[in-house]
């Protein structure tokens, strides 16, 4: 519920505050770019679920980027509408149910909700392609499951299970750790690709 005091500590954040929630914003947004450069990496074995794993994973960078939307532009406006001294206490009222709708409909039915589902799908999705894939080894793949069904906990949040949150919580955590450890896999793939390359080139 918006009170004079989160409006107070959201009108003295002013710019920094947007430009936190701006790269918040820009953060989920790289997703798309990781899932299509996954996509690319791996079309090559042709894995015929490797698309609706895409199109997870686009939705859920997407989805996110909106339900983080409402921080940039319609939370500071509200703020400064329920902050002005000429507003009243009606209009207040009205600014605390506006702020309420966005945050359940756009923040938590949109950006968390969705973002749990489509998240926890293309991971586990894209889990199971590095599992056959000749890049990496199947153990990465492997991994991707445990943070995946910790995230897709999160859409039981609503249903009144406490601990759904939790394990998003550590989910997310999991799950960062394993996009690194993809990364360096990825990377080191590259590496082995190149050395026999750049010695023919020497020779």
């Amino acid at each position: 519920m918006v009170s004079s005091r989160d409006g107070c500590r959201f009108a003295q954040g002013g710019s920094l505050l947007i430009a936190t929630w701006y790269g918040f914003l820009f953060s989920a947004l790289l997703l798309i770019p990781l899932v299509v450069l996954l996509h690319r990496l791996f079309a090559q074995d042709d894995f015929p679920y490797l698309g609706l794993a895409t199109t997870f994973g686009i939705l859920a960078g997407l989805v996110q980027v909106l339900g983080l939307l409402r921080w940039v532009f319609l939370v500071p406006y509200l703020s400064q509408v329920y902050m002005d001294p000429a507003s009243s206490l009606a209009t207040r009222d009205t600014v605390q149910v506006i702020f309420q709708a966005f945050h359940h409909y756009v923040g938590s039915g949109v950006g968390e909700h969705l973002g749990y589902l489509f998240t926890g799908l293309w991971t586990i999705l894209i889990g199971l392609a590095l599992t056959q894939s000749s890049l990496l080894r199947p153990w990465v793949g492997w991994l991707a499951l445990l943070p995946a069904f910790c995230i897709l906990a999160g859409i039981l949040t609503p249903l009144g299970f406490g601990i759904a949150a939790v394990l998003t919580q550590i989910g997310y955590v999991l799950w960062s750790l394993w996009l690194l450890v993809v990364g360096v896999f990825v990377l080191r793939s590259h590496e082995r690709e190149r050395q026999p390359l750049l010695s023919h080139r020497l020779q």
